[in-house]
């Protein structure tokens, strides 16, 4: 057996050894860029406004900054990133943290963060992209924790709201015993239902600013249970539809064509955001129980959120009380060659596995809640063959993977050598019920002499 067959046998059995953080050393080395000395945060990743203040202040990163954004700023765009100084430019700057920037959903300097962050990458794209990556942070709460906050605010458990008949009335009511929720929905819902002149109902622009207000100011255990509140009959569903004050927000007397309606948000950094973000956390996933990205309906329900008040602002389509079809105000009438194209982006909203399970699973208080496995603790023992998986959702099956049995006789042998190589201390301890866990440097003690058995 070769020295690189033992080393991979020994990472695997070393592996379920480290704690997550050893781990990630283990794989990263010394040269990770994380782990490298920056006492001037400027490998660490930062916010994309606190990029840009690190960028400028160095002389060659600031430059190169202003090169980039006088390039995608050209009218012919393509024509102008072709150019060698353009491409040295962004070459430059995929090695400055305005290259791993994030941005923050609320965060005080939101939409400069947001302009900075698409002036670098629609400068690495080739071209728009049907999807396009999110620039917020992921969301790694989950929907549980938004039912024990309802829970609390409207003084009752997930279990006794289930059983009153108007969640949405219910919900209403909830948001006016809070002084900021009842303020910010009032003000959206003054603003919305104000005649601007009789051929004019209302000022959508300032309609759909206050909405986004109210949506991302208010705590969500008040506004998801506003737009998700689940109903048994028309009148509820009719509240629930009537949350965005639609007929200001929302409808259109000629519902404009999709593909339109996405060009025209992705020319406003925020709009182009947010629609990047429903993207990035709604796109059904057929390798998951929930078909949400990462099992995390929360996620899915934020970024939904987060689209209102905007160009693509969904809603119901109607005020049926069994179905939880939503839509943007668009059709796909007129697109020609792009029909396809149209109606993809159409179903993301109206087909879409994943945002229906999660409104579903928050307007009846559920919670899909997948804890990760620990890893098995040695001493391990595999067959010299696995078994075929089980099919995964949607027929989608995993290959099967044959091992060589040379090879996992080797292992079990260095395993054998492993274990007896570490002293009493560095073994768990787990008959005592200490819940220890293994000291890596002594086993990285006996590497040598292992790889040295391994290659012989």
């Amino acid at each position: 057996m070769s020295a690189a067959a033992g080393l991979s046998c020994l990472v695997f059995f070393l592996l379920p050894l480290l704690a997550p953080d050893e781990m990630v050393h283990a794989w990263a080395g010394p040269s990770s860029l994380t782990d490298a000395p920056d006492p001037h945060g400027w490998r660490t990743p930062v916010d994309c406004a606190r990029a840009n203040e690190l960028c400028a202040a160095e002389p060659s990163c600031s430059s190169r900054y202003r090169t980039l954004r006088q390039c995608v700023a050209g009218r012919d765009r393509n024509t102008m990133l072709a150019n060698k100084e353009c491409q040295a430019a962004l070459e430059v700057l995929q090695e400055s943290p305005l290259y791993d920037c994030h941005c923050k959903r609320g965060m005080k300097k939101e939409l400069l963060c947001l302009q900075i962050y698409w002036s670098i990458h629609l400068g690495l794209t080739a071209g728009e992209e049907f999807y396009e990556a999110s620039p917020y942070e992921p969301v790694t709460s989950r929907l549980s924790d938004i039912f024990r906050l309802a829970s609390i605010v409207s003084g009752m458990d997930p279990a006794a709201a289930a059983a009153k008949s108007n969640h949405c009335l219910d919900a209403a009511k909830a948001c006016n015993l809070n002084d900021g929720c009842k303020r910010l929905r009032s003000g959206y819902i003054s603003v919305c239902n104000r005649e601007v002149s009789p051929t004019e109902p209302c000022n959508r622009r300032k309609c759909q600013k206050a909405l986004r207000q109210f949506f991302d100011r208010v705590p969500s255990e008040y506004t998801y249970r506003l737009l998700f509140c689940s109903c048994k009959d028309q009148a509820c569903a009719e509240r629930r539809r009537q949350t965005i004050v639609p007929h200001c927000s929302y409808e259109d007397k000629e519902p404009p064509n999709c593909l339109d309606l996405r060009s025209q948000c992705r020319l406003d950094p925020l709009c182009r955001s947010r629609l990047a973000d429903f993207h990035t956390n709604c796109q059904a996933s057929f390798r998951s129980p929930t078909s949400c990205p990462r099992d995390n309906y929360q996620a899915c329900l934020g970024s939904y959120a987060g689209l209102i008040g905007l160009d693509v602002t969904p809603n119901y389509v109607d005020s049926s009380a069994t179905s939880l079809t939503v839509s943007p105000s668009c059709s796909c009438r007129g697109s020609g060659n792009m029909e396809d194209e149209c109606e993809k982006f159409l179903k993301d909203f109206t087909e879409n596995p994943c945002l229906r399970n999660a409104i579903q699973a928050f307007g009846n208080g559920t919670d899909i809640n997948f804890s990760p496995k620990s890893p098995p603790l040695p001493p391990i023992t595999l067959p010299p063959k696995l078994e075929k998986s089980p099919s995964l959702p949607d027929n989608i099956s995993d290959s099967n993977t044959i091992y060589d049995t040379s090879v996992i006789t080797t292992c079990t042998s260095i395993q054998k050598s492993l274990t007896t190589a570490l002293t009493p201390e560095q073994t768990f301890e787990r008959a005592n019920g200490s819940g220890g866990r293994p000291s890596f440097r002594g086993t990285l003690s006996a590497l040598p002499f292992l790889l040295m058995k391994a290659a012989l």
